[in-house]
């Protein structure tokens, strides 16, 4: 599992998903979503704006990410 550190509380899954190079641009970041090809913490979510804090996994596309801080520690 790779783990992506953000420097804030939390990031709406659409950006996390362009962030982490899941998807080049927040068009394919809507289309995965919509169509339920995204999980997050094992479950599918269909909320685009979704806020993830650290800890949160998020499977897409073949990978699993977890959401951590710019440190790379859990909260």
């Amino acid at each position: 599992m790779k783990k992506i550190g953000i420097s804030t509380e939390f990031i709406k899954l659409d950006s996390f998903l362009k962030f982490s190079g899941i998807t080049f641009d927040g068009s394919e970041a809507k289309r995965l979503v919509q169509a339920g090809e995204v999980k997050v913490n094992g479950e599918v979510c269909l909320m685009r704006g979704k806020k993830l804090y650290p800890g949160d996994t998020v499977e897409a596309q073949g990978c699993t990410l977890e959401v951590c801080t710019d440190d790379g520690e859990e909260d």
